[in-house]
């Protein structure tokens, strides 16, 4: 069973790392969306928007529709949602059709989240937290591909959509893996409490100090990476003077960034670093780079920095998520509905502030606004390493969460 366990979550990661094209994809093909939808760089932001609304209108029901039927009806349901939008964008005749259809992909999004994750915990309740980490370097290593993608279509003169039709063949394929591979034994499972953090804390952990903290996090950690998926190509275009294509390869090097930096977690989470010092250390390095690219305009300089912006907005919602379960393990269900729900808004509100900054202003402005949503994550990442170091018991403040 443990070895079917491992297929399954391979197939369970394959889906994320075409999310992770999924994520990109709006914005990386924005000039020929926006000519095909007769639209703007504003109109495709909120286009991408409208996929957080999806998240964010149906991720509570979702969560109930896992736990009453089980993980691998939602995450089935899930990839062929994800068809139907990846099929349906390019041959979309209307502005209106593409909103309907990433509200479509939101919902999809969702689903596989509401059966993704548990299913992991489940299937390895030992390591659910690095399986977890695990996501968000599948979904880097699909970003980081799919500008290559997109760079051969245009060098080739192909229609842009086949960089919808590549991840659409792939998810069906897999989703008929999974309808095989997915132990129906193991679906919908219900976990045993842990008692073994009661003895953690001096006192007991306050919703409204560090849970209050935790979803600020998970709301400006999205808002971070959401700005830079949409607006880095731009920022490469307007400020730097690249080429589209070369603008496009930014989000790559976001991409591998992140790859590199969730690898990197995985090891070092384990025996080195503790969740709480790394959701405290990144935002910073965040605000450092926002603050290079605001200053230094050339493609070199920008290239790098945004590897180093993929590296420090890489695995922090799900460290958060870790952490608000390990501060409020007697309602885990409870509290991280609550964090991905600040997830969800910030993929609403970025999309839209952002592109009512655009409209209004210039590029750099957005980058500015980036780095102040910044300053209140690392705000609120101080505050919740202020009160973990005098909830944990001196003894215990090496231990990590697993």
């Amino acid at each position: 069973m443990k070895y079917q366990y491992f297929i399954s979550a391979f197939g369970m990661y394959i889906n994320y790392f075409l999310l992770g094209m999924v994520n990109i994809i709006l914005a990386s093909n924005m000039s020929s969306l926006t000519n095909q939808l007769d639209t703007d760089a504003t109109g495709v932001s909120y286009l991408i928007a409208a996929i957080g609304i999806g998240r964010l209108i149906s991720y509570s029901i979702a969560g109930a529709l896992s736990d009453k039927f089980g993980r691998k009806p939602l995450i089935i349901v899930s990839a062929i949602a994800m068809v139907v939008f990846l099929i349906g964008i390019p041959f979309s005749p209307s502005y209106e059709i593409a909103i309907v259809l990433a509200i479509f992909a939101g919902i999809s999004n969702s689903a596989m989240d509401a059966g993704t994750y548990p299913a992991l915990t489940e299937m390895f309740p030992k390591s659910a937290s690095s399986a977890s980490v695990m996501i968000k370097g599948f979904v880097s290593l699909g970003a980081t591909i799919l500008p290559f993608i997109i760079l051969f279509l245009s060098e080739n003169n192909l229609f842009y959509g086949f960089s919808f039709f590549v991840p659409a063949a792939i998810y069906i394929v897999n989703m008929i893996f999974l309808f095989f591979a997915i132990p129906k034994t193991q679906a919908g499972q219900p976990g045993l409490e842990d008692n073994s953090q009661v003895s953690q804390f001096l006192t007991e952990p306050e919703f409204w100090k560090e849970g209050i903290a935790l979803i600020i996090i998970g709301f400006t950690s999205t808002a971070l990476l959401t700005v830079s998926q949409i607006w880095l190509p731009s920022y490469g275009q307007e400020v730097a003077g690249m080429s589209a294509s070369n603008s496009v390869e930014l989000l790559s090097y976001y991409s591998i960034g992140s790859l590199i930096s969730v690898l990197l977690l995985s090891i070092l989470l384990k025996k080195i670093l503790k969740p709480v010092t790394v959701i405290l250390l990144y935002p910073i390095i965040t605000l450092i780079a926002v603050t290079v690219i605001l200053c230094f305009h050339t493609p070199l300089v920008l290239s790098i920095t945004c590897f180093f912006l993929g590296f420090s907005t890489a695995g922090i919602l799900q460290l958060a998520i870790s952490m608000m379960t390990q501060l409020f393990w007697k309602k885990k269900g409870a509290v991280t509905g609550f964090v991905s729900t600040a997830s969800s808004i910030a993929s609403v509100v970025l999309p839209i502030a952002t592109g009512l900054i655009a409209k209004k202003g210039d590029m750099e402005h957005i980058f500015i606004f980036d780095s102040v949503v910044a300053t209140i994550g690392i705000v609120a990442a101080a505050f919740l390493y202020y009160r973990y170091q005098k909830l944990t018991k001196p003894q215990l403040r090496n231990q990590h969460v697993r």
